[in-house]
């Protein structure tokens, strides 16, 4: 087992759980003895995500934070059962070992995986590469978003994901609800982007397995060739839906070296460095490899739709914040981000009416 592994730091007070408990469930599961060190990831703002040090092993346990949460989020047996499916036909998901719904172990339920090892990219990316490098990188990336895109989701079992056409007009519907529920007074109101969504919606290009959360911080790159990715995580939010609209989630992320110094001070992935792609190559990238043909205008409505979801996640975890169910101070910034991310929106709206 190698040294200190990075991100992982001591578990947060309100995020602590009975160690002894998983350690005495996962030897009568899963045969692993002996009690784990374990440290706590806190990148994440979503499941929370903890790494379990044995002696001859790492693993890693996930579970939903304390606190409100939208209906159907955090759901971590949902999560386990997805990888599990995909294990067969998607080479680029950890092993699952454990899943408990007893949520008398440690109040809430939970699942324990194997710890793919490898280079997480961060806010910087941590590595010493070329720009050509960085370049193979960025591609190689969207490159894995096309083969999830390409997956056989009736063979891999995981149909049962989708509820049919109007994936699109769903997601509309059910992020503006979303947002008016989470809205705290501090931030606006974001009605001119919603109702621009609901009027300007196309319909699904076509239906396949979505991961809703693909982001360079969520890859695990080979400690081999790091411009490689080995590993996709956090299927949170993973299901059957419109490629477009998993793409421009995706992009939402996706902070340029040349964007305004408001936008840049929420960059969380490296997606500033030098040979990065632009998100308009990304696009073009992306359709040159599914025969996708997509105008500056066609593109408009997912840029907008990826940036409003954005928003409305980080209300969801702000309005945590602010109710005071979670003290974490990383969070005390996300109502700043949302009112940014709505001034976005308009821009790019207003744009895209001239």
């Amino acid at each position: 087992m190698e040294g200190s592994v990075a991100g992982a730091r001591p578990v947060r007070h309100e995020d602590a759980f009975d160690v002894e408990a998983v350690a005495t469930w996962l030897a009568a599961r899963a045969g692993v003895d002996g009690t784990p060190e374990v440290r706590q990831f806190s990148g994440g703002a979503s499941n929370l995500t903890y790494l379990l040090r044995y002696p001859d092993q790492d693993l890693i346990l996930r579970r939903p934070p304390a606190g409100q949460k939208a209906k159907g989020a955090h759901d971590v047996a949902r999560e386990f059962r997805i990888q599990s499916q995909l294990g067969p036909v998607f080479p680029h998901v950890p092993r699952m070992v454990a899943l408990c719904e007893d949520e008398s172990v440690i109040g809430s339920p939970f699942y324990v995986m194997e710890r793919l090892v490898g280079h997480i990219p961060r806010k910087e990316l941590g590595l010493a590469l070329s720009p050509e490098e960085v370049r193979r990188l960025c591609t190689n990336a969207v490159d894995l978003l096309v083969e999830l895109h390409s997956i056989d989701v009736e063979a891999a079992g995981l149909a049962s994901l989708g509820k049919g056409e109007g994936y699109v007009a769903r997601q509309v519907a059910g992020w503006s609800t979303r947002y008016r529920k989470a809205r705290t007074r501090n931030v606006g109101s974001c009605e001119k982007v919603m109702r621009w969504l609901d009027e300007h919606q196309p319909a699904d290009v076509r239906s396949c397995l979505i991961h809703n959360d693909f982001r360079l911080d969520n890859l695990v790159l080979s400690p081999d060739d790091p411009t490689r990715p080995i590993g996709l995580l956090d299927w949170e939010m993973a299901t059957v839906g419109d490629p477009l609209m998993d793409l421009g989630g995706a992009l939402a992320y996706w902070v340029q070296a040349d964007d305004s110094r408001w936008f840049r001070m929420f960059r969380r992935q490296p997606t500033h460095a030098p040979g990065m792609m632009t998100r308009r190559e990304v696009v073009d990238h992306y359709c040159a490899r599914t025969g996708l043909v997509l105008t500056d205008r066609e593109w408009a409505f997912y840029e907008v739709f990826g940036l409003f979801r954005l928003a409305v996640i980080c209300q969801q975890i702000y309005y945590r914040y602010h109710h005071k169910q979670t003290t974490n101070p990383a969070f005390r910034h996300f109502g700043i981000a949302v009112v940014m991310l709505e001034l976005r929106c308009r821009r790019l709206i207003r744009k895209a009416e001239r």
